[in-house]
């Protein structure tokens, strides 16, 4: 019985091929944008995961100055010095390594070819806080670090622009008037969170930096890695009244520096994603319920048009619960008709945006899932009431309909 209903429900559709699609258009739509918007959000969401776990997972980036700038045009925060360094490390529970970071820029130039690049000078504990591999050659030894030696480690945006053949382990090359040997080269990175590539850097021992491009000893930013035993908030609180007490900062005097917690802002921006995925996804559902009022409107218009085939139906014996059965079978072939084609489409949405947002393609089986269920209940949802008009008509007047 129900296999007779489902075709009459398909030679229906098909005799009207045209109007069925204007039809389950809003179906379509709400279904590609619903689907594609939320598989887009949360890929966006793990791209940003992704970049901010780069930076290290259980790791602490203290500045000094109350932000990333000094603000307000009030004068230079004062630069943290080596000691600092040294007493975080030795006095601060929780720590597994801590790298001070110096910066420069200057013109890299080799074999004829020049870049601008940033030049950061650390120590090997630097690849202890975050999670950075080489791709090839070998870290600072302790004498090169302490001897400020002129070696470098490249990123691969540098190595591809100075080093066409690719091979720049061994190599001498300059940077501004330092001319430096290349010890190691870095693995891919790609852009930063926040603007920027990653891989366009050149790391050298930190005392090498201080003497050759910044010609003092003041250290910009401290990257502290925490014992994943430990709390961060904790770690953190520890810092904060060290440096406190060595930058003599007393009573309810701000404190002239800040600390980043990275694990915190992976929080943030993933919790914000999400927010904007779900407020876009909502906004996308609104043409599902348009789409279903069209269904719903042209089915009414179907029951109309069909008043009298009702009444031949049940003049012959048909009882008013398969007459029901029919049109909502038929409003229900729409919805996922429409549902099936949206699914397509957002693929479609997805496999060409991933690419120009530079996030990673993944199919997500639950959102589709839902997405066609909730096709497949607007159908049975905004076909009921057609469905119902249609089975209580009454015979007679279905017959003398005109």
């Amino acid at each position: 019985m129900f296999g007779t209903i489902l075709l009459l429900a398909l030679r229906s559709i098909r005799r009207h091929m045209l109007r069925s699609f204007l039809t389950i258009l809003g179906i379509v739509i709400g279904v590609g944008a619903v689907v594609s918007m939320v598989t887009l959000g949360k890929a966006t969401t793990a791209a940003v995961q992704k970049q901010i776990s780069a930076l290290g997972t259980n790791m602490l980036q203290v500045r000094p100055g109350q932000g990333f700038g000094r603000g307000g045009g009030g004068p230079a925060p004062t630069q943290f010095d080596p000691s600092d360094i040294t007493a975080i490390m030795h006095q601060v529970a929780g720590i597994v390594a801590v790298a001070p970071q110096v910066q420069s820029s200057a013109t890299a130039i080799y074999d004829g070819a020049n870049w601008s690049t940033t030049v950061n000078g650390t120590t090997s504990a630097f690849f202890e806080v975050q999670p950075w591999p080489l791709s090839a050659g070998r870290l600072f030894t302790p004498a090169e670090e302490a001897a400020g030696k002129a070696v470098c480690i490249i990123g691969s945006t540098v190595q591809k622009n100075l080093f066409r053949n690719g091979d720049a382990v061994g190599k001498r090359f300059r940077v501004g008037d330092v001319s430096c040997d290349v010890i190691g080269t870095l693995t891919t990175r790609g852009q930063a969170g926040f603007g920027g590539d990653q891989d366009d850097v050149v790391i050298m021992p930190v005392k090498t930096v201080q003497r050759r491009f910044t010609g003092s000893t003041d250290i910009r930013m401290i990257l502290v890695g925490v014992d994943q035993a430990y709390s961060t908030e904790q770690v953190q609180a520890s810092l904060t009244t060290l440096l406190r007490e060595r930058r003599h900062i007393t009573g309810s005097k701000e404190d002239d520096f800040n600390i980043f917690d990275t694990k915190q802002i992976s929080d943030t921006l993933t919790g914000t994603t999400t927010l904007l995925t779900q407020i876009v996804a909502a906004v996308a559902a609104i043409s599902l319920i348009v789409g279903g009022i069209g269904i719903m409107n042209i089915m009414l218009v179907s029951v109309t048009e069909r008043t009298r085939e009702i009444g031949i139906r049940l003049a012959i014996g048909a009882v008013a619960n398969e007459v029901l059965m029919q049109f909502l079978v038929e409003s229900v072939v729409l919805s996922c008709i429409g549902g099936i084609i949206g699914l397509a489409l957002a693929q479609i949405v997805i496999a060409v945006a991933t690419p120009l947002m530079q996030v990673p393609w993944t199919f997500d089986p639950e959102i589709n899932l839902i997405a066609f269920i909730i096709s497949a209940l607007i159908g049975i949802v905004f076909g009921y009431f057609p469905a119902r008009r249609a089975a209580g008509l009454n015979p007679i007047d279905a017959l003398r309909h005109e």
